[in-house]
């Protein structure tokens, strides 16, 4: 048994500071220009799901602006593309010159549709298949039968619960869980989440990964007590009745195991390990940050959602900034403080008058396009936790944090595992052992 080992916090974002040796993949030929990248997802359409993309950052930095230009311009590169809204501001109609209703609409006569994402409707969709599945089962003996769904209000929580069913649809991240998804197998190439918070968004890209703690507990809660034992074989067949199809629902008598392990292949290693994977591939999630350089309160709310990303187990793919005459001489500082993420300018959208997207677009720079365009992952990556065994220090790379926001802890029950403790996430850590 080795004691808790020393380790070292990279601060901010400078490598200068840190014992990290940062290795950057050769990066030659990884831009491609849009009629090579366009024709890569058209050849790969029918062998992979959507692209998830979204932004964030402090508020009024830009996010709706840069995930209106984004969704703009991968239609009009010819990709299909859903630019989905999860608020009631009405900035998106307003710069996209049209209302967006709750089933994806077209938007101009592109490729571009959008949908807005109302949790109040949402909620129907997962009541009616648990009342199915009660039907079959009869566990409520007819009482969730009773239920009017259009009587639920919406609960604090429940909006990203529901948003990630409604991306899950669209994206087809997991596949394979649903049998009445295939209608939307492939419809887009491009989905551009513009959510209702960066806490919220980052919140949801983790959940898959917290989630799997959760059924780890619940399960040994389950297994230890006399509740447990007499209340989660129900819960947890009317959890599978509702997710699975009816002719692969197992009705017959089964011991409480064997539900535990019917559910931990299904939601664990199916679901829940799928979802956290996907988040980390680069060729499927990418999350950008978005800031306001003359802000500096912006521009330390992006280096701090930043690491909030890293604890949350996402990808992020480089960071965005409005083009104004007054930041050229900042530009500079910005691809310092934020290396080495690659960095651009997206044109500056006025809410003084109806935006014209033909001419935006065209005042996309080759910088940023080159940033939405890199779809294989091959670009810069840094690796958030070092080992050097030598001198027994582990490295965090954590943006934003100072050391004493960190805690790291040997993990309870197992000797070579740490638990990182952010103030947002935690991230458990194997060591390397000889």
């Amino acid at each position: 048994m080795g004691s808790l080992l020393n380790y070292n916090l990279s601060l901010g974002s400078c490598f200068k500071s840190s014992s990290i040796t940062p290795t950057f993949p050769d990066t030659r030929g990884i831009w491609r220009n849009d009629q090579k990248w366009r024709k890569f997802y058209k050849v790969r359409a029918e062998e992979k799901p959507a692209k998830l993309v979204t932004f964030i950052g402090k508020g009024g930095a830009g996010k709706t602006a840069c995930a209106l230009i984004a969704a703009q311009y991968y239609s009009r590169t010819g990709l299909r593309t859903c630019l989905v809204i999860q608020s009631q501001d009405p900035t998106a109609e307003y710069l996209l010159g049209q209302k967006i209703g709750t089933t994806p609409t077209p938007i101009g006569n592109g490729t571009l549709q959008a949908v807005r994402l109302e949790s109040t409707k949402m909620l129907l969709e997962p009541l009616h298949r648990l009342k199915k599945a009660d039907a079959r089962l009869n566990l409520s003996q007819g009482v969730l039968d009773e239920v009017v769904g259009e009587e639920l209000g919406v609960l604090p929580g429940m909006d990203s619960i529901l948003a990630v069913g409604a991306l899950e649809r669209l994206i087809q991240f997991i596949g394979g869980t649903r049998s009445d998804t295939k209608e939307l197998d492939r419809k887009f190439d491009m989905i551009i989440y513009d959510g209702i918070s960066s806490e919220e968004t980052l919140r949801m890209v983790g959940a898959a990964e917290r989630s799997r703690w959760y059924m780890r507990y619940l399960r040994n809660l389950a297994e230890k007590t006399d509740t447990g034992r007499v209340t989660a074989p129900s819960f947890l067949k009317l959890a599978e009745a509702s997710l699975k199809p009816d002719s692969t629902v197992d009705s017959g008598w089964r011991t409480a195991a064997e539900i535990w392990d019917t559910a931990d292949n299904m939601l664990e290693k199916r679901i829940l390990q799928k979802g956290s994977r996907a988040f980390a591939d680069p060729l499927k999630f990418s999350c950008y940050l978005v800031m306001d350089p003359s802000n500096c309160m912006s521009v330390n709310a992006a280096l701090r959602y930043w690491g909030c990303a890293i604890q949350a187990g996402a990808h992020v793919s480089g960071a965005f900034y409005p083009a104004s005459p007054s930041h050229r001489s900042i530009n500079m500082s910005i691809d310092d403080t934020f290396f080495p993420l690659v960095t651009a300018s997206v044109p500056f959208l006025s809410m003084d008058s109806t935006i014209n997207w033909d001419i935006a677009l065209k005042d996309l720079n080759a910088d940023a396009k080159k940033l939405l365009t890199m779809n294989n992952g091959s670009g810069r990556s840094i690796s958030p936790v070092t080992f050097d065994q030598t001198k027994k220090t582990v490295t965090l790379f954590l943006p934003g944090f100072d050391k004493s926001e960190i805690k790291l802890s040997q993990f309870q029950s197992s000797f070579g595992q740490f638990l990182v403790r952010g103030s947002t996430n935690s991230v458990l850590i194997t060591l390397v052992t000889s």
